[in-house]
């Protein structure tokens, strides 16, 4: 018979059941008696002699142990594993960040299992993390658990997705922040000869995402047409508990595959980066780093531009120089300002950011753009006639 014990928490009885499984590994999951401490000693002795008899540890698959009785904690686990080959590099890292660090801990405390997790246990994790983190964690935690649990109905291991039954909190709308010309024009002067110089001026002037300008590549220049050819991306993420660099032939979405024109003088900054390239390789030699020839945003040596020191390195820049703080991928909000602000129509806008839809654009947008809403204010001004603002003797 599987050993157990009973434990108290929260006021409640958990039976603690103890037994080593097939792969020789000790285990012990938590299965709530359902029942408070006060006067129910005896029915949690009962409870737990019975379970013990009638316990059935979960059978080992390909895809890991699979069970109801499994803790909650350990199937999302399991699942992490189960869609790792299904996913992008990228999106497996911001899955384990969320399940490993928040989801788990939490559930793993509970000791709620696969088979007993119901809406308010998902509801309660989510009013806890509201203490700490933003609405729209929250909601890509629930977008974690919602997924999981649809496998578990998939596998048959649970009758219905508890998750469907929660109340996700409401998203709080993103209000852009950004440059205006003058910064950027500060920006673009104190950063002149810095290394990041050329990175900086071409993401602000074409709106690009931090991946698409680190992903960008002497092959996506032409310049026999005068054209940019924005189709690769590099971004980092945590695998395995290592960073990693990861570059891939591919864009956010399809609408994020364009090409823009290139204008002279980015036309000229590139010929000479090409050149400078070309005797850093000399003077280096064997010293060279080719793990990504062919990229544009490399240093001295041949290494590529991390993503993550970009980001950070920005925010010392910006520090460095007594200018006002925004996000590295702000400067692709500072470029869909500029456009607003000189008339260029929404459509457009979409077009040259590579949004999927112009409705993200809009969302995204909206809010600056200002000159629409003199037009509207004077169409009313011109049709509703106001009275005189003369005293009337109040």
């Amino acid at each position: 018979m599987i050993a157990g014990h009973l434990q108290i928490k929260n006021d409640y009885y958990y039976m603690v059941l103890s037994y080593t499984d097939s792969d020789g590994k000790r285990k012990q999951p938590w299965i709530p008696t359902g029942l408070p401490v006060k006067g129910n000693k005896k029915r949690a002795e009962k409870m737990l002699i019975e379970t013990r008899q009638t316990y059935v540890p979960p059978v080992s698959s390909g895809n890991g142990h699979l069970s109801a009785d499994m803790l909650f904690a350990d199937y999302m686990e399991t699942w992490l594993e189960i869609i790792r080959g299904s996913v992008e590099k990228t999106t497996f890292s911001s899955y384990t960040q969320m399940v490993k660090k928040k989801i788990v801990p939490y559930f793993r405390d509970t000791g709620i299992t696969l088979g007993s997790i119901q809406a308010k246990h998902i509801q309660s994790f989510y009013l806890h993390e509201l203490k700490s983190v933003s609405a729209s964690t929250v909601i890509h935690e629930h977008a974690n658990i919602h997924k999981a649990l649809k496998y578990a109905v998939k596998m048959d291991l649970i009758p219905f997705n508890p998750a469907d039954k929660v109340e996700r909190p409401k998203k709080q709308k993103y209000i852009a922040d950004y440059y205006r010309l003058d910064e950027l024009e500060k920006l673009f002067e104190v950063t002149k000869d810095h290394p990041y110089s050329l990175l900086i001026q071409m993401t602000a002037f074409y709106g690009l995402r931090r991946s698409e300008a680190l992903g960008l590549k002497w092959d996506a220049i032409d310049f026999e047409r005068n054209t940019i050819t924005i189709r690769h991306i590099v971004t980092e993420a945590e695998v395995d508990g290592k960073s990693v660099i990861i570059s891939e032939d591919r864009a956010k979405t399809k609408s994020s595959l364009r090409s823009l024109p290139l204008v002279g003088h980015f036309r000229q900054k590139l010929l000479e980066l090409k050149e400078q390239q070309k005797e850093n390789k000399r003077v280096c030699g064997n010293c060279y780093s080719y793990d990504y020839d062919g990229y544009i945003f490399v240093d001295a040596m041949g290494t590529i531009f991390n993503p993550n020191a970009v980001t950070e390195n920005f925010s010392k820049i910006l520090k460095r120089n007594g200018l006002r703080h925004i996000r590295f991928h702000d400067l692709r909000h500072s470029c869909a300002s500029l456009l607003l602000a000189n008339d260029v129509p929404m459509k457009q806008i979409q077009e040259w950011l590579g949004h999927s839809d112009i409705s993200t654009t809009a969302n995204i947008y909206s809010h600056l753009d200002y000159k629409s809403k003199i037009t509207s204010a004077n169409v009313m001004d011109n049709v509703l006639a106001l009275p005189d603002t003369k005293s009337q003797g109040w």
